[in-house]
């Protein structure tokens, strides 16, 4: 239901679809204002003593707080790595924010900023500062996290999802769905056959070794919350062009089709955290997708279709039978909490 039919928050305000769109639109950038937010990328791009700057923040209520491939920690770190990455920044500084539920376990406390000064150090950055608070028992869920970060954008570098044009390529890092799966799978209990782990990684070396290759990269996205059809569906409002993708092409695991069958899920909207899709120009997607496999992080990497000049701000899959449909902004959220 549109915004103004919810007098209060639900959980679908909170699942990067329709709602949570409605909910920036109609509240929040009005309140802020000002031509940099209204751009609404991964990260602000800011101009800084002649730098430019990305920066970027973000918040972490996944449950549960361990998950396999990882925890609420990792995520707070890669999550906002990847949204400076996202424009093309190295990103260098972070901040964290505990919110810690009254009777937590300390062992639990450390183990999860353990783990982020393991992720921070593996990404190359550095937490520089930070900021605790506590609340009541049964007023949180054990830890929250906020995480900000900054990183520095090379020189001729203008990623940003307005930059699509028919003619892109669109190319994904590798599998979808992974990480809300992984997330399902131990919430709930469910047992698929094989443990499903989730892909949490931080993507900045991936993007350098794209960047290597051409710096004229259109656009990046890292498909979260609202999956791969989410991060579609704005890159093609954003730049009013259409996105025809091949069905087939979508590289999606076996364990996660079958999970995703099982739960009445759509891999297409499942959240990922170690992925990335791109835009690039035709004429450099060959070179950008041999580099994107050359990583490890892009082993997978597969060209999923391309970017068009019908149907502008609408996503079409071309089905495996020769048939079209339309891919959707999700309204809510499919998977609540994931990260």
């Amino acid at each position: 239901m549109p915004l103004r039919d919810h007098p209060r928050v639900v959980m679908g305000h909170g699942g990067g679809g329709v709602m949570s769109a409605e909910l920036v639109t109609n509240i929040f950038a009005p309140a802020f204002g000002g031509s940099t937010l209204a751009a609404l990328g991964d990260s602000a791009v800011l101009t800084l003593g002649g730098a430019r700057l990305a920066f970027s923040t973000d918040s972490f209520v996944v449950r549960p707080l361990f998950f396999p491939g990882g925890c609420i920690g990792d995520l707070a770190v890669n999550g906002t790595v990847n949204d400076l990455a996202m424009s093309g920044a190295r990103a260098a500084y972070l901040s964290c924010g505990f919110i810690l539920e009254e009777g937590v376990e300390m062992s639990v406390v450390g183990r999860v900023a353990q783990a982020m000064g393991a992720a921070a150090e593996a990404a190359g950055v550095e937490v520089v500062a930070g900021d605790t608070k506590v609340v009541e028992a049964g007023h949180g869920d054990g830890i929250y996290l906020n995480t900000a970060g900054i990183g520095l954008i090379p020189a001729g570098v203008d990623i940003r999802p307005q930059r699509a044009v028919p003619g892109d390529v669109v190319i994904v890092s590798g599998a979808i769905g992974v990480h809300g799966v992984a997330i399902m799978s131990v919430r709930e209990g469910l047992e698929f056959g094989v443990e499903v782990v989730s892909d949490c990684a931080a993507l900045g070396g991936l993007v350098d070794a794209m960047l290597a290759v051409t710096p004229d990269l259109h656009v990046l996205r890292d498909p979260t919350r609202g999956g791969l059809a989410a991060a579609l569906n704005e890159i093609a409002v954003a730049a009013g062009v259409g996105v025809a993708v091949r069905e087939r092409a979508v590289p999606v695991p076996p364990e996660v089709a079958n999970a995703c069958a099982i739960l009445g899920l759509d891999p297409m909207y499942v959240a990922n955290e170690g992925k990335l899709v791109a835009f690039v120009p035709r004429e450099h997607a060959e070179a950008v997708l041999a580099a994107m496999r050359a990583h490890p992080l892009g082993a997978g990497a597969a060209v999923i279709g391309e970017c068009v000049a019908e149907h502008p701000g609408m996503v079409v899959a071309r089905t495996a039978l020769g048939g079209t449909r339309v891919v959707d902004l999700p309204l809510g959220e499919q998977l609540p909490r994931i990260c």
